[in-house]
C-alpha cells in the first residue's frame, strides 16, 4: 500500500533522526512537504483503482492494462511537474512557513535530495492500484516490508556514517527513502512479470495516449487529487503553525506524528480493503450488502485500535524510547501521546466509512465533505496554535474534531444522499 510504504519510511527516518538530535527530529516534519506533493499523484491513483476495481467485479479484465498504462503516463508528467515547481519554489515556500533560520536550511538540504523521489513514487501508486482493485493486496504488504528492511539499512549507514559510508545526517535520510522506493519498484515489475497472468488484465500491450480514457479516469480522480492534497497540506500547515511554537514543540509533534502513523497502518489497511470491496459490490450490482460490510469493517477496526490506544496510555515511555533517550523530552510527550491515543478511536471508524465513501465512487461529494470538516480543523489549529499559543497537547486535539467530525458527516451522507446510484 503506498500509505503503508511511505509511513513505514517516515517512521524509520523519524526514529534514527531522533538520535542524531532535536533540530533534525524537527526538519524531518517539515518533509510532509513531499508528502503533500505525493498525495496528488496517490488521488490520481485512487480514481484508478476505483474504475480498475468496478472493471474488476463487472469480469471486464482486458480494460484493467489499458487503465494502468495511462495511469503510468500521466504519472510520470506529474512527477516531472512537482519536481520543477519544487526545485523553483519549495525553498521559498518553506522560508514563509518556517522561522527558524536552522530548520528551514536543514529541511532545504532535506527536500533538495528527497524530491528526485517523484519518478519514482509517482508511478509506483499506480502498481497498488491495480492490486488493489484485483484485489491481490498481499504483495503490497511484502513490498512494503521490502521498503521498510531497505530503508532502516540505509538509515543507519549513511545517516551515522557507519559501514565506510560518509556521515551524512538528514540528507542520508533523504536518499535513503529514495533507494528503498527505488527496490519497491523493481519488486512490483518483478512481481508482475513471475506470477500476474499479463494477458488476462491487458498488461501485454503498450497502449499510446488514450484522452477519452484518461478524461474518464480524471472525472473521478481530481476530486480524489484534492482531496488528498487539502487533506495533507491542512496537516502541513498544521506542523507550520506548531514550528512557530518553538523548536522543541515541533520535535514533539513530529514523534507523535509517526507513533500516530504506527497506530494508523493496521486501520488503513481495513479501509484499502473497504474501499476495495465495496467497489467491486457495486460492479456486481450487489448494492444491499454495501452498508452491512461497512458496518462490519468499521467494528473491526475499532476493536483492532482499543488495544494499541491503551497499550499506548499504559506504556507511552517504551514506546517513546525507540525515537529518544532524553529524559526531558520523554515527559514533554507524555500528554499529546494520551491526546493521539484518543483519536486513534475515531479515526479508526472514520477513516473506514470514509472510505468507503469514496469506494462508491461518489469522490466529489467526499471531497466536499472533508474541505467543509477541514475548515473547522484549520479555524481550530489558527485560534489555538497562533492566537492562543497553547501547548502541543491541545493543538493535537484538533484530530478529534476532524475525524469526529468527518464520521458525522458521511453517516449523514449514506442515510439521506442517492450514493447508491453512481455509474462508473
Amino acid at each position: 500500500m503506498s500509505w503503508l510504504a511511505q509511513n513505514i519510511i517516515n517512521v524509520t527516518d523519524t526514529a534514527f533522526l531522533g538520535r542524531v538530535g532535536e533540530v533534525e527530529l524537527g526538519d524531518s516534519a517539515m518533509g510532509v512537504y513531499y508528502i503533500c506533493m505525493f498525495t496528488i499523484a496517490l488521488g490520481f491513483s485512487i480514481g484508478s483503482q476505483i474504475i480498475i476495481g468496478r472493471r474488476n467485479g463487472e469480469q471486464n479484465h482486458q480494460a484493467i492494462g489499458p487503465v494502468v498504462i495511462q495511469g503510468m503516463f500521466c504519472g510520470a508528467v506529474l512527477a516531472l511537474s512537482m519536481f520543477l515547481f519544487s526545485m523553483l519554489y519549495a525553498g521559498n515556500m518553506m522560508r514563509w512557513l518556517i522561522t527558524s533560520d536552522t530548520i528551514w536550511q536543514a529541511t532545504v538540504d532535506f527536500l533538495d535530495w528527497r524530491v528526485y523521489g517523484f519518478f519514482i513514487s509517482f508511478l509506483s501508486v499506480m502498481f497498488r492500484a491495480l492490486f488493489i482493485g484485483i484485489t491481490r493486496t498481499r504483495v503490497l504488504t511484502l513490498n512494503a516490508l521490502l521498503m521498510a528492511f531497505v530503508n532502516v539499512i540505509l538509515d543507519y549507514l549513511l545517516i551515522f556514517g557507519k559501514g565506510g559510508f560518509p556521515q551524512m545526517g538528514i540528507k542520508g535520510a533523504a536518499i535513503a527513502s529514495i533507494i528503498a522506493e527505488g527496490a519497491s519498484i523493481l519488486f512490483f515489475l518483478l512481481y508482475i512479470f513471475i506470477t500476474v497472468d499479463r494477458k488476462k488484465y491487458g498488461l501485454i500491450h503498450f497502449h499510446s495516449l488514450d484522452l477519452r480514457l484518461l478524461k474518464q479516469v480524471l472525472s473521478i480522480s481530481i476530486f480524489t487529487m484534492l482531496q488528498y492534497f487539502v487533506s495533507m497540506g491542512t496537516f502541513f500547515l498544521f506542523l507550520g503553525v506548531v514550528e512557530r511554537l518553538g523548536q522543541r514543540e515541533l520535535a514533539v509533534a513530529n514523534i507523535v506524528r509517526s507513533i500516530y502513523i504506527l497506530m494508523f497502518i493496521p486501520v488503513n489497511s481495513l479501509s484499502i480493503t473497504a474501499n476495495t470491496l465495496v467497489n467491486n459490490i457495486m460492479g456486481m450490482e450487489k448494492i444491499g450488502q454495501v452498508i452491512p460490510l461497512i458496518r462490519r469493517i468499521a467494528f473491526l477496526a475499532l476493536g483492532v485500535m482499543i488495544p494499541f490506544s491503551i497499550g499506548l496510555c499504559l506504556f507511552p515511555h517504551a514506546v517513546l524510547s525507540v525515537y529518544t533517550n532524553d529524559a526531558i523530552l520523554l515527559n514533554a510527550y507524555l500528554s499529546p501521546v494520551y491526546v493521539i491515543a484518543i483519536a486513534g478511536l475515531f479515526c479508526s471508524v472514520s477513516h473506514v466509512v470514509f472510505s468507503s465513501l469514496s469506494g462508491t465512487g461518489n469522490t466529489r461529494s467526499a471531497l466536499a465533505l472533508e474541505l467543509i470538516i477541514l475548515v473547522i480543523y484549520f479555524i481550530y489549529i489558527y485560534i489555538t496554535g497562533i492566537k492562543m499559543r497553547v501547548p502541543v497537547h491541545i493543538c493535537f486535539i484538533a484530530e478529534w474534531i476532524y475525524f469526529f467530525g468527518l464520521l458525522l458527516s458521511c453517516i449523514f451522507y449514506f442515510r439521506f444522499a442517492p450514493w447508491d446510484k453512481k455509474k462508473i
